[in-house]
């Protein structure tokens, strides 16, 4: 077994999942977003979009400044699940450390890993009164260690 393959092929296939490069006319890099956000119907899903990376220097590719509104560390022992629910303010979540998986009222989830990430803005629409059978997403730690994630606010 090539033990050295075996370590770096995962690493670098996730980094060329989170960073692609264009190679058309352009000539820097874009950041993948993972988004839960809420659809038409009110329902939480997941989503994708492109963060261009168009700034700084070829060493050091740069998005443009994206505000923020504080941020919070949290961390939840192992056999955390919580409940139903939405996002009260869109914000970006980091892993850490722990896995943290997520789930939707449609039974799609997601695991995230450390040093990954989505941005969570599955909100409740305006003038609707939260309904833990339609509305938001559910979250729990897998695995033996504890999770702790960064939530950065937008």
């Amino acid at each position: 077994m090539d033990w050295e393959n075996c370590y770096t092929k995962p690493i670098m296939d996730h980094l060329v999942s989170l960073l692609q490069f264009k190679t058309s006319t352009y000539k820097y890099m874009k950041f993948k977003k993972t988004t839960l956000f809420t659809n038409s119907k009110g329902f939480a899903e997941f989503g994708e979009e492109w963060i261009e990376l168009d700034q700084g220097t070829e060493q050091a590719r740069l998005s443009a400044l994206m505000q923020s509104g504080g941020y919070q560390i949290r961390q939840s022992p192992v056999g955390f699940k919580s409940e139903f629910h939405v996002s009260t303010t869109p914000q970006w979540v980091f892993i850490l450390s722990g896995q943290m998986q997520i789930s939707l009222q449609d039974g799609t989830s997601k695991t995230f890993s450390p040093g990954e990430h989505f941005y969570s803005n599955d909100l409740l629409p305006a003038g609707v009164t939260f309904d833990p059978k339609i509305h938001g997403h559910w979250s729990r730690q897998l695995g033996e260690m504890p999770l702790v994630t960064l939530f950065v606010r937008a």
